[in-house]
């Protein structure tokens, strides 16, 4: 190559980057999402909303109940019935009307509380009271206390969902007494084996710091209340210890539980505190969305956004075809707020 040509190849090459550095200047600014149309989330998923509760069997000894608030898990066998939540107080009839159609004399043993919240413990006090317990002492022995002198279910939940219902001596508690857990635990977990297989009930704290998850181990059904919510975003509850970050531990924790079958579907089923019934990788997807949202809203907090800005750069917009919530007890602008809070925002 001559030394004209070699100059002539040099203009050329500098004309290009001056033309291809004019583009990107003048180019709009790039968005990182935007929102989905209505038709990219079809089919879509109906709700139980006619008033009515409707069975669906799962696997196994284990049934879902939904329509009554939060879904219910049920588990059925020769020790009796086993509850995970016990769904709004105005449809404890209908709840225990659906149950007996599963079982018909097998007395309700126990319900495990995943959360203290209305849309999963409202039934507590219809439901245990309609249940009983095996008794080690009869109830006229003196040694057992006035509280075990009805015939009820006992009620399991983590220490701090107790302690959120009922109130010290001389308060008023939220919730009348019979409605309160009476089976509490402090630890990691809690093990039962009833209806012929272990039953795992785990502390994952989440949108409170008493959240539990319950793991029907040969159904291989994991019952995760209140940590997910396929109709819209996570509940949190910051005052009452939870966060974002522990939303996303604990769904991490339900992908270490969860099981894929033959292409990344069945295996491990997991039944929501609302919406449709589970497998791991609507988990997963659900896991993502939580994630990305916290980073987009940790990435405001770092360039010194106020909440306010932070929410005008809409941090869910893609995903508030699916999730999002204007009106009704958690909407979108409240799930924002509360993650905000939850990762130390003033």
């Amino acid at each position: 190559m001559t030394v004209g040509q070699v100059s002539g190849f040099r203009r050329r090459a500098s004309a290009v980057a001056l033309a291809a550095a004019a583009l990107i200047i003048s180019a709009p600014r790039v968005h990182t999402q935007t929102a989905r149309p209505t038709w990219a989330w079809k089919p879509a998923i109906p709700g139980a909303n006619d008033g009515q509760v409707h069975v669906l069997p799962v696997r196994g000894r284990v049934s879902m109940l939904v329509g009554a608030g939060g879904n219910i898990t049920v588990s059925v066998g020769s020790d009796g019935v086993l509850l995970v939540d016990t769904g709004r107080e105005a449809m404890s009839d209908k709840v225990l009307a659906a149950v007996r159609s599963i079982s018909a004399r097998g007395p309700i043993r126990y319900v495990v509380n995943s959360s203290e919240r209305d849309d999963f413990t409202g039934g507590n006090e219809k439901l245990a009271l309609a249940g009983n317990t095996i008794r080690f002492r009869i109830a006229t022995d003196p040694r057992v206390s006035d509280a075990l002198a009805k015939d009820r279910a006992n009620i399991i939940s983590f220490v701090t969902v107790f302690q959120r219902m009922s109130a010290p001596t001389g308060k008023v508690a939220p919730r009348s007494e019979d409605a309160w857990p009476d089976d509490t635990y402090s630890s990691t977990q809690k093990k039962l084996y009833f209806n012929d297989e272990p039953v795992l009930i785990m502390h994952v704290p989440s949108n409170t710091d008493g959240n539990s998850i319950v793991h029907f181990r040969l159904d291989d059904v994991l019952s995760v209340g209140d940590l997910i919510d396929m109709t819209g975003y996570p509940f949190i509850d910051a005052k009452a210890g939870g966060s974002i970050n522990q939303v996303l531990e604990a769904l991490n924790r339900v992908l270490e539980i969860t099981v894929p079958d033959t292409k990344s579907e069945l295996g491990t089923l997991v039944i929501p505190g609302h919406g449709r019934l589970l497998d791991q990788s609507d988990v997963a997807y659900y896991r993502e969305m939580v994630a990305i949202i916290r980073d987009r809203i940790q990435d405001g907090m770092k360039r010194g956004l106020t909440l306010a800005q932070i929410k005008a750069e809409k941090p869910t917009l893609d995903y508030d075809p699916r999730f999002g919530r204007t009106t009704g007890a958690w909407t979108t602008d409240m799930f924002i707020e509360a993650a905000y809070r939850s990762l130390g925002g003033k």
